[in-house]
């Protein structure tokens, strides 16, 4: 048990696991913005296009209400009449929003990218530790995420 503790603190020490847990965060604070961009900025235009349609009321009865009626305005009311519906409009409204999201961020890694990018002809500025092989500064004597000792590690030039 004491070998599980010691890794398991050497894990979350890591410099990726917190780069993960900072990703997790700042990804659901990003998906939150998003979902609201959809929901009341993308969606209501569209559904003046399509003539007041809106897709998250899309619903079929599936099993009448207690009472025997099927004809309800929206999910809610069906189920808090005792119906058993089948909600595909909030399906559709999900998937557009899961779309938009992930086309967010593609734009948003995609624009990261460019940005780290090297010159064509300019010098490296990073270079890869040789016990961990992370991207550190080119200057850096010691590796911030192993710590191993750069100086000692460097192999002799010919």
């Amino acid at each position: 048990m004491k070998n599980v503790w010691k890794e398991f603190k050497e894990f979350a020490v890591k410099g990726n696991a917190i780069d993960i847990a900072v990703g997790v965060i700042i990804g659901a604070a990003f998906g939150s913005v998003v979902t609201s961009l959809v929901k009341d900025i993308i969606m209501p235009p569209i559904g003046l296009l399509t003539g007041g349609l809106d897709f998250s009321n899309k619903f079929v009865v599936l099993k009448a209400a207690k009472d025997g009626s099927t004809a309800f305005n929206t999910p809610a009311d069906a189920i808090k009449a005792g119906a058993v519906t089948w909600n595909y409009g909030n399906l559709i409204t999900l998937v557009i929003n899961f779309l938009i999201v992930a086309f967010c961020i593609f734009l948003l890694v995609r624009a990261i990218n460019k940005m780290k990018r090297p010159k064509p002809n300019g010098e490296p500025v990073v270079k890869d530790c040789p016990a961990c092989t992370m991207s550190i500064p080119i200057k850096a004597t010691r590796c911030p995420h192993c710590t191993v000792d750069l100086a000692q590690t460097a192999s002799p030039k010919l």
